[in-house]
């Protein structure tokens, strides 16, 4: 019996790149970019339009824009915080701006210095000046699944959030697991319950493999009938701003393991195992992959030869 297809999102150069340190030259985004590019994504996350000082490593986002191969059929989308920031997207030719929200108040307050509240309150002209322009408008809800501040999110306010971005018109919303707290069972009921709450809503998965619980977590999304994920090639990944994240769930490891249960991708494995020794090379101490260290299921060793035991 053939299974729905999966459609993932790349977002190393956004996510991946945002928790990087030393900088990464502008040259060297564009050929990762156009490396992923190849791999067959129909979405890719390619920057934040953030202000330089919040997240310095993204800067250069109308530059990387600007040089990046653009074939068609291909979504470029980034995350915007603010009416500044959309501007900047949309003069870049970004197809897609992501809202950037925090779950609770704590990790807001971190992460954009303004409650959920007043971050909801501030998209309103926001999402006004979009319906101007061709740039579609997609939503978010980090630490969907626990705060590093707060612990356990409430799923009521899940609900809260979604009722907002629905009355605001999005149709497509993020879920992220932001510190890899979410467990299976977890998924699985919040999933249920806001699929049944919003059937008109479009969810993604963007998952974090801090505690190895990530494809776990996906398998159980795709259960409960999660078609969208998003995912980081090489596993790199993790917000600044909360204390002890680490890189997303690898694309490679997430393709293999989707596409070794019957599911498809419409990714090219090997095109992103390519990719992800690209970005090894240059930054080698940021991979978090097992296909990479380990290589798919299907590469098999030699058959070892019998040794013959000679009496002494």
């Amino acid at each position: 019996m053939t299974k729905t297809a999966v459609h993932l999102t790349e977002v190393c150069p956004r996510d991946g790149f945002q928790s990087i340190r030393e900088w990464i030259p502008t040259d060297v985004k564009v050929k990762i970019i156009n490396t992923l590019i190849d791999c067959g994504y129909k979405q890719i996350e390619v920057t934040s339009f953030v202000h330089p000082k919040a997240i310095p490593q993204l800067k250069d986002a109308d530059e990387v824009l600007a040089q990046i191969k653009r074939p068609p059929g291909v979504t470029f989308r980034a995350l915007v915080p603010n009416v500044r920031g959309l501007e900047r997207a949309i003069h870049a030719g970004v197809h897609k701006a992501k809202l950037m929200l925090s779950a609770s108040d704590s990790h807001s307050i971190s992460n954009a210095n303004c409650t959920t509240e007043q971050a909801l309150a501030q998209f309103e002209p926001l999402i006004e000046r979009a319906k101007d322009s061709d740039i579609e408008i997609a939503g978010s809800i980090s630490v969907a699944f626990g705060c590093p501040y707060e612990g356990e999110v409430p799923l009521a306010r899940l609900v809260m959030i979604c009722e907002r971005y629905a009355a605001f018109g999005i149709e497509e919303v993020s879920l992220a697991d932001t510190t890899g707290m979410a467990n299976p069972t977890q998924i699985k009921e919040t999933v249920r319950v806001l699929k049944a709450r919003f059937p008109q809503l479009i969810f993604t998965l963007h998952l974090h493999n801090t505690r190895g619980m990530a494809f776990a977590n996906a398998v159980a999304g795709y259960e409960e009938g999660i078609r969208h994920f998003d995912s980081s090639t090489g596993g790199l990944g993790g917000c600044p701003y909360a204390p002890g994240a680490s890189g997303n769930i690898a694309s490679e490891d997430l393709i293999h393991g989707f596409e070794a249960m019957g599911i498809p991708t419409n990714v090219s494995l090997d095109a992103v195992i390519h990719a992800g020794a690209v970005i090894q090379e240059q930054l080698p101490a940021y991979i978090d992959s097992f296909i990479l260290k380990a290589g798919k299921s299907s590469d098999l060793s030699a058959t070892p030869t019998a040794q013959v035991k000679v009496e002494s």
